[in-house]
């Protein structure tokens, strides 16, 4: 079947259009550097035209409150025109285990309002929800930074590779749509704090990981159970110590 994964050249999006290509699928990379922009409509209509299913693995370039909120509502907005007017069955969107229990979260408030226009656009639809990909552990660790040091509270933590997230997408992707969600989380819970500690010592980096409960996640309070995922989570392969970036250094 025809695929367009919007923002099909970034880190997951790449990954989905290999595994699916593989697959015998036709997959479309939708991005900006290919001709399609969700935020003017540019290419929408020309990409969409005989797709049976769109993947939005699409991300705002701003992390700003106001800014990722507009994102959202924007290019989700037009992307949902574009597929009903191209008859579009199937409408599969990421999104981030815990959105809803941390609302004063701004990007993660956006991806709410995101998912609520796909749920009542009449399309049918899928959304994975998935927990921190490894990829992003170097990004987390600094945002977490202060001072020097890096402040991660105790709380559960179950980080994905971005390799299991791209296989559990494209199987929800050929699959019936779930007009609900599925989440997804890798196959180790740890203490936020114990991985960090970890994760650092391994990339040679010198910053104390301090333990502190009330350290801030993107700007909120984490309790012990909001990054993980609920009963039922389908679960990577992929563990962290064998993930082969693990060890990386630099950025």
């Amino acid at each position: 079947m025809k695929i367009v994964v919007v923002g099909g050249t970034g880190l997951i999006g790449s990954k989905l259009v290999t595994k699916l290509g593989e697959h015998g699928h036709e997959a479309v990379a939708a991005a900006p550097n290919t001709g399609v922009n969700t935020l003017t409509g540019e290419g929408l209509a020309e990409a969409l035209a005989g797709a049976q299913v769109v993947i939005d693995v699409s991300n705002s370039p701003s992390f700003e409150r106001a800014a990722v909120l507009k994102f959202f509502e924007t290019s989700t907005g037009n992307l949902l025109a574009a597929e009903a007017a191209a008859g579009v069955g199937h409408h599969v969107a990421v999104s981030i285990v815990g959105t809803e229990r941390m609302p004063d979260n701004g990007y993660f408030a956006a991806k709410i309002a995101q998912e609520q226009l796909i749920e009542k656009s009449g399309i049918p639809f899928s959304l994975v929800h998935s927990t921190q990909f490894f990829e992003f552990a170097r990004s987390i660790a600094d945002e977490a930074t202060v001072d020097g040091k890096v402040h991660m509270a105790p709380v559960l933590f179950q980080p994905i590779a971005g390799d299991d997230v791209a296989q559990a997408i494209g199987r929800t992707a050929v699959g019936a749509p779930l007009n609900g969600r599925v989440e997804i989380a890798g196959p180790e819970q740890f203490r936020m704090d114990e991985f960090f500690r970890q994760a650092l010592a391994a990339w040679d980096d010198p910053r104390e990981v301090v333990t502190d409960p009330h350290a801030r996640y993107f700007g909120s309070e984490l309790s012990e159970r909001s990054l993980v995922p609920g009963d039922g989570a389908a679960l990577g392969t992929i563990r962290y110590r064998d993930w082969p970036g693990r060890n990386a250094t630099g950025k």
